[in-house]
């Protein structure tokens, strides 16, 4: 009776893609501060993005990833690194290659829980097969994980007469409407594909699973948070926002890949600006702008005469002259405007004083890094379940306004100056910044001591010490 019950370890298993990983490493860090033992397991190019957990108690295991023997070239390791379908489906081919080494090191280690993403849907198998539970990454909202389940379950996408029409999300809270043209490839496709397959499975694995964790906060959504526990059934905690764990200036800095822009000089440049009188303009790590679309924003910015410091990633095969920069406008926005080619310390900037408005392409872990710093959003969603979170964003929170994107696409072209130089001069003088402030100030109550996503961290955790002993 009086023997000590060994220390809780959780294995954590993310996609091999930014958006996975890095709020995957908040995640570990806020189960280590804790007393959990908590383990990363990822491939050799992906290590160097935790390499700076410093201070915590947050262990990295590696595995091979089976890049050749899946066809793709050595060393192509990362979502973010692929430039066709072709590629992304032996991408999906090798991760499921990542099995075995996977239950070699679960053998091994011996660890109380999987916390694995939600894109390994055979984790659940894997996790059972070792008698132990298995927690699904959710990775985006309540609300669009309970749409996407909706869509599935009523299909009303089938039954509208074009793309266009829009339709109402059936069974759902606050009266959505969506048309074909937002829904992800994997949704509207009839014939089934690998990825669409492994969607499917994903989707399943939300039931079969222990339970999913969710970066986000209740007060958030909780109409929403309600539906997916109680009208789904589905076994659920919410964390979040996980970024909140990352508090001094240096953790937010080498937060993810390697800056681009020293975070001295970015923040000193912030400092000699107005209190929200900045925008930040950023589309995540996966965008592919075309030439005429990153033209079209940079005369767009120029004329709405805001200041904004803009993060424009590197295209896949950019030639050495940048056909897309409108000839002179860098010298006519010294001062005024910052161009960062490639990463930028994210969660740094929005928490500065100075930023006021945040353009977003809508990923998860921008939204919900907008919201935590409390700051308004012009929404530009592109692809996964963007337009989703466009919706919570600007129709149910009222925290954003849309650019006006219309089309699921990979490749972003056609929205025109005059609408990004409108939604420019609107964002920082509408009611959504009120409205944004509140939300933040509630995201960082929800984290603190006796907040919502506090109370419910430490509840999984009392549960799985209980499950297992």
């Amino acid at each position: 009776m009086g023997s000590k019950s060994r220390q809780l370890h959780i294995f954590f298993f993310p996609l091999m893609a930014h958006g996975h990983l890095i709020p995957t490493m908040d995640m570990a860090k806020l189960f280590a501060e804790l007393g959990v033992k908590a383990t990363i397991v990822t491939t050799p190019r992906n290590v160097p993005i935790f390499s700076k957990t410093r201070g915590t108690n947050v262990d990295i295991q590696i595995i091979k990833f089976p890049a050749i023997e899946a066809g793709l070239p050595g060393g192509c390791e990362n979502l973010d690194s692929l430039t066709s379908q072709d590629m992304s489906d032996k991408f999906t081919k090798a991760t499921k290659m990542l099995q075995q080494p996977l239950e070699q090191l679960l053998e091994e280690y011996q660890p109380s829980c999987l916390v694995a993403d939600i894109f390994f849907p055979w984790a659940t198998d894997v996790a059972a097969k070792f008698g132990i539970p298995r927690l699904v990454f959710g990775i985006t909202s309540f609300f669009s994980l309970s749409l996407q389940h909706s869509l599935q379950l009523y299909e009303t996408h089938k039954k509208v007469f074009s793309d266009s029409e829009p339709f109402v999300i059936p069974s759902f809270p606050g009266e959505i409407r969506l048309t074909r043209m937002q829904l992800p490839d994997c949704t509207l496709q009839e014939v089934e594909t690998d990825f669409s397959k492994l969607f499917k499975e994903a989707m399943e694995s939300e039931f079969t699973s222990y339970g999913v964790v969710i970066n986000s906060f209740y007060e958030l959504e909780p109409a929403y948070a309600d539906h997916y526990r109680k009208v789904l059934g589905i076994k659920a905690w919410h964390i979040g926002p996980v970024s909140l764990c990352n508090k001094d200036a240096e953790d937010k800095a080498q937060r993810g890949k390697e800056a681009s822009i020293d975070e001295h000089e970015c923040l000193k440049w912030l400092n000699t600006k107005k209190l929200n009188s900045v925008i930040y303009i950023c589309f995540g790590s996966m965008p592919n702008f075309s030439d005429s679309q990153l033209f079209e924003l940079a005369m767009g910015l120029e004329a709405s005469d805001q200041q904004f410091i803009w993060v424009v990633r590197k295209g896949k095969n950019e030639k050495e002259e940048e056909d897309w920069l409108p000839k002179g406008f860098e010298k006519r926005m010294e001062g005024k405007g910052l161009i960062i080619r490639g990463w930028a310390p994210q969660v740094l900037i929005l928490d500065h004083q100075a930023v006021g408005g945040f353009v977003t392409h809508c990923g998860w872990n921008s939204t919900l890094e907008g919201v935590a710093s409390g700051v308004p959003m012009v929404t530009w969603p592109m692809a996964a379940e963007q337009f989703y979170n466009e919706k919570l964003i600007t129709q149910v929170l009222k925290i954003g306004i849309s650019v006006g994107a219309q089309q699921w696409t990979w490749v972003v072209d056609g929205i025109k100056r005059e609408a990004i130089e409108k939604a420019m001069r609107q964002i920082l003088v509408g009611e959504e910044a009120a409205r944004a402030k509140a939300l933040g100030e509630m995201a960082r109550r929800a984290v603190e001591e006796g907040g919502s996503s506090y109370s419910d961290l430490n509840a999984l955790i009392e549960e799985l010490r209980l499950h297992c002993p």
